[in-house]
């Protein structure tokens, strides 16, 4: 707690010595005493305890107290400097070129648009020219033929001048008429001769061509007059060329569009207005469009009017992606995509061309709407996953454990609630791995994952005593680092702890309720060493994976749900308030998801996909890593404890307790069993104090037996009281054990 001096009345305090840990108590100025105040004795003086505010007109010299400076001061008193001024209008300034044209990746995507967008209308109407169009312009000709020459000759005619004289005719005025037909019969006698030479030269060019021209030359004239006759005689309802159905309906956006989408969608009115801080431009496989809504709307409103403004625009809801501007709350950003860009495959994962990876480092999962690469860190943060089923949730985790095996130096734990086959190839790297929860030729795996926590848990708090226990040349703030992971004598490498449809662990009617307690432990406290947890589950609610669990995790990963309240349960709950719905994904998304927590801005990722053959041949390649490293441990191996049923610690710890031992210590009993069975609880006894009766406990908890103090004495004769267990309760249990064995 920072520590509070009081200042004497009659020092100046002197704020410049005052450190920043403590706080100074400045008194109030006092009034000072007047001359005529006459005083008792033994009265106190006004002047020693009465306070007076500073007021508005005092003096600046008087007792120090000075008028409070404005809080915008004028810009005379504090001038911005050259280099303010410059670095101002520098973030002013527009840019000369826009992005497309100066980011090589901006450049690409418009090549690739402008290819796809001209290739298809070519493509279009060449395909149409001989099935479609031809066949139109061979019926329409005659037509044509008979409009141009109707129009021809009602030009010889002067058939124009027909409505004026008959107004003459009905007005009886003699002298226009003649007038008007005078006119009229000149022009007819010159239009005439014009007609008669054009069409005597038109018919010598026509013979002329047919009898000299080549026949190239003869079949083009024809297909040309042809095509002239054939527009000429296009109906006004349907035209002869059709319009390209190209992928993105309005090819090119316009102020006029964006503005009729929010008026639409209620967001603005005629007099008020949107405005527009830069030009719509292309942006990738799209068109970025920056809008300032009227006074008093906000982006909330406008992620409201999501769809109302899609329909707007005349485009589908997955096309549209809108983002906050940090400038101010009513300005949109929105991306407008040329197809559905969620529906687009991802393709395959990076890591199959991939030699190793660095775990420390990010690592490509997948890309934004955008196409951008989305990188991934499992470095201290736990995370979760959710999903309907048949969403891509199981291969978009695997992705990540996948470049975790391809870091020899990380060690691996893959269980699998519904042992599927999606994850059996993990047993050529895995430290410690189960499927399902069905026991299979006497082995457990529920037990093999209760064990594997334990053990886990025991390392976890292993780490931090030694973490802090290191000297500093090697370890110089108390936490991991890269060489110390990587240093085989230390064992504390990073660590990835993969539990795939954990509800099936979390409902186990006996060890359910030590599953969760390990994974809130380890998921809550152990990243900041090195371990780091995924859990995926396709049932988020309270019941099969409670909140006490989801709430210990740093990261979320929701790919399509049922209802927004779901996407709520899986992202957290405030993240559909904040624009974040995974319910919004549409069947067709698969492997599509909101990542939340894994960096400071959430979004959407299309992750990277792995198929069976895919993760077998990345996790052959990193057993062979692991081999030469000389990192490969555990059950991947050949490490694998010694098998035992779901309730064999009953029948050890009963077997190591003497017959006249009514209450013994946890430790002498782990050391007893490590004894019986060093496969199986030798690392139990590799545990000090405390740690070796935690592991006891939480084995035989599931069973109703609970550790209590326990008064002995040591091996020095000395009496302690200490953590242990009764003899009594383990017969309890096995007797309760046995009687369920015979009724079955």
């Amino acid at each position: 707690m920072s520590e509070i001096h009081t200042i004497d009345q009659s020092e100046e305090p002197d704020l410049t010595e005052t450190s920043e840990e403590t706080a100074a108590v400045l008194p109030f100025p006092l009034r000072k005493k007047t001359q005529d105040e006459p005083t008792a004795p033994g009265e106190v003086k006004p002047g020693e305890w009465e306070a007076e505010l500073p007021d508005d007109t005092a003096d600046e010299d008087d007792d120090g107290v000075s008028e409070g400076d404005p809080v915008d001061p004028p810009r005379e008193k504090y001038p911005p400097s050259i280099s303010e001024w410059m670095e101002a209008h520098d973030k002013a300034r527009p840019t000369v070129l826009p992005d497309w044209v100066k980011l090589p990746d901006q450049r690409a995507a418009v090549r690739k648009w402008a290819v796809r967008h001209y290739s298809t209308m070519v493509g279009y109407h060449a395909l149409r020219l001989p099935c479609v169009y031809t066949p139109k312009l061979l019926a329409y000709s005659p037509r044509g033929a008979w409009r141009w020459s109707t129009a021809v000759g009602r030009w010889v005619s002067d058939a124009e001048g027909l409505p004026v004289r008959l107004a003459a005719v009905r007005a009886e005025d003699a002298g226009e008429y003649l007038k008007l037909s005078r006119q009229r019969d000149a022009r007819v006698k010159l239009r005439s001769v014009i007609a008669t030479v054009s069409g005597f030269v038109g018919l010598v060019a026509a013979l002329t061509l047919y009898v000299i021209a080549p026949s190239w030359l003869l079949m083009l004239s024809v297909a040309a007059l042809t095509s002239v006759l054939g527009f000429a005689g296009a109906p006004a309802d349907r035209p002869l060329i059709d319009r390209a159905k190209v992928t993105f309906r309005r090819r090119k956006l316009s102020s006029d569009i964006i503005t009729r989408a929010f008026t639409a969608a209620g967001l603005t009115v005629k007099d008020q207005g949107i405005a527009f801080p830069r030009p719509i431009g292309r942006d990738g496989d799209g068109w970025r469009v920056v809008v300032d809504l009227p006074y008093g709307k906000s982006f909330a409103d406008a992620l409201a009017k999501r769809k109302a403004l899609a329909s707007g625009i005349d485009i589908a809801a997955t096309q549209l992606f809108l983002d906050p501007d940090l400038s101010s709350e009513r300005r949109v950003s929105m991306w407008i995509a040329d197809r559905d860009p969620l529906a687009v495959p991802s393709g395959r994962t990076p890591l199959l061309g991939a030699t190793r990876v660095d775990f420390w480092q990010p690592f490509p999962w997948g890309v934004d709407e955008r196409g951008n690469p989305v990188m991934a860190s499992m470095l201290w943060l736990s995370l979760l996953v959710g999903a309907v089923p048949r969403q891509g949730k199981t291969f978009s985790a695997r992705t990540i454990a996948l470049a975790a095996a391809l870091d020899p130096h990380v060690r691996l734990i893959v269980f699998d609630g519904k042992a599927s086959p999606d994850w059996r190839a993990f047993a050529k790297v895995a430290h410690r791995i189960g499927f399902g929860i069905v026991p299979r030729n006497g082995v457990d795996p529920v037990e093999q994952l209760v064990a594997a926590l334990m053990e886990l848990k025991a390392d976890v708090e292993d780490r931090y005593h030694r973490l802090s226990e290191l000297p500093l040349h090697i370890c110089p703030e108390g936490k991991l680092t890269p060489e110390i992971s990587r240093d085989k004598k230390l064992n504390m490498p990073l660590t990835l702890v993969v539990v795939d449809e954990v509800q099936e662990y979390l409902q186990h009617p006996v060890h359910g309720k030590t599953v969760l307690e390990l994974l809130v432990y380890l998921a809550r406290v152990a990243p900041a060493v090195g371990v780091s947890v995924m859990n995926s589950t396709q049932k988020p609610d309270d019941t099969a994976c409670p909140s006490v669990l989801r709430d210990q995790h740093q990261a979320r990963f929701s790919l399509r749900v049922g209802s927004w309240q779901v996407s709520d349960v899986v992202l957290g709950a405030g993240s559909y308030s904040e624009g974040l719905d995974a319910s919004r994904l549409l069947k067709s998304h698969k492997g599509v998801g909101l990542l939340k927590g894994m960096s400071d801005e959430a979004g959407i990722v299309r992750t990277y996909l792995a198929d069976g053959r895919d993760a077998d041949s990345v996790l052959t390649r990193a057993r062979a890593l692991r081999e030469d490293e000389g990192t490969l441990s555990g059950d991947a191996a050949g490490e694998v404890a010694a098998v035992h049923n779901g309730d064999a610690i009953l029948t050890d710890v009963a077997a190591v307790l003497g017959r006249k031992e009514d209450k013994v210590w946890s430790e002498t009993v782990v050391d007893r069993l490590a004894d019986l069975n060093p496969d199986a609880y030798g690392e139990w006894a590799a545990l000090e104090g405390r740690a070796k009766a935690d592991q006891l406990a939480a084995a035989l908890k599931p069973y109703g037996i609970k550790t209590d103090q326990v008064w002995g004495k040591t091996d020095s004769g000395k009496g302690a009281n200490r953590r242990g267990i009764e003899r009594q309760h383990i017969i309890d249990a096995v007797t309760e054990r046995n009687k369920k064995r015979a009724a079955k």
